[in-house]
């Protein structure tokens, strides 16, 4: 009788922990349920904004947005976005319903500026280009490109291109930093976020020779630590330029052309020289018989 009571006992207990154990699991899902379902109001353009646009009540709408699914720089209350008295612009184009993120606006009472594109410790430089070195007005911001310079070799009367910069930015072109229909406009200036030391390279090469801007596939492609020098000896032979690690040779020396293959020389021959023996000390006496002559030394048989 006392085994049969330890033995429900222990059933008993068993079936305990295991009701304990799915009812903690219901409880957890259920938490979890609630905790997506619970949402956040967050801010988001009403209409397509574009760069420039002011904030306004009518054109900023708040919408539910799942708690755990909020962005990071996100406005979440009309006062924290819209401040009294203080104005916020838009910094580029946004789509309907698209989140209004701090790094898209301006901060409160500031406006426009290219500045607040530019990341920490980069610099926005402006270079001037043409309808075929800007790629015919369809290189648009946030584009990638690389950046050639054309230029005259001092004192050699050539021309060189160079691949200046590799997989920069471009900012805005001409005075648009974002065009909401997309259209191909000509500009004559491009923008682009460089660090300092390109900004200087820029500011040279402006003053060296011509720049042209060459379209680039973001993301894809790695730079390229090795760049071409081409010249005009390269259009008219078909061959390739010479090839100089990244940075390229020195801006004032010309391009290296290829060093001719040294052939050995010919040695001339130099005829064997005859030796002809001094004559010995004494007297000599010339004895001429015909045509015939004849010399005698008489010096051994002097007395």
């Amino acid at each position: 009788m006392r085994r049969q009571t330890l033995i429900a006992l222990g059933a008993a207990i068993f079936l305990g922990l295991i009701a304990v154990l799915l009812a903690n699991s219901f409880l957890l899902k259920t938490e979890a349920k609630n905790d997506a379902r619970a949402t956040v109001k967050v801010a988001v353009a009403a209409v397509p904004l574009d760069y420039g646009a002011d904030l306004t009540p009518e054109n900023v709408r708040f919408v539910d947005y799942p708690s755990g699914s909020v962005p990071p720089g996100a406005f979440t209350n009309a006062a924290q976005l819209l401040p009294a008295g203080k104005r916020r612009v838009a910094l580029m184009r946004m789509a309907v319903n698209e989140p209004i993120l701090s790094s898209k606006v301006t901060g409160e009472g500031q406006n426009a500026s290219i500045a607040a594109l530019l990341p920490d410790g980069m610099r926005a430089a402006s270079v001037r280009i043409n309808d075929v070195s800007g790629v015919a007005g369809f290189i648009q911001p946030n584009d990638s490109v690389d950046v050639l310079i054309t230029r005259t070799i001092p004192g050699a009367g050539s021309q060189v291109t160079d691949v200046l910069l590799q997989n920069t930015r471009v900012i805005a072109m001409g005075q648009d930093s974002e065009r909401a229909d997309g259209k191909p406009v000509v500009a004559a200036t491009a923008t682009l976020e460089v660090d300092p030391i390109a900004a200087q390279k820029l500011a040279l090469a402006q003053e060296s020779g011509s720049l042209s801007l060459v379209l680039r596939k973001p993301g894809t492609e790695q730079d390229n630590p090795y760049v071409q020098t081409v010249s005009i000896d390269d259009l008219r032979y078909g061959r390739m330029g010479v090839s100089y690690p990244r940075g390229g040779p020195p801006r004032n020396a010309a391009p290296a052309a290829p060093r001719p293959v040294a052939r050995p020389r010919p040695v001339a021959q130099k005829a064997p020289t005859k030796i002809v023996p001094a004559p010995r000390a004494g007297s000599n006496v010339e004895v001429i018989r015909g045509t015939a002559a004849t010399n005698y030394e008489v010096g051994r048989y002097g007395a």
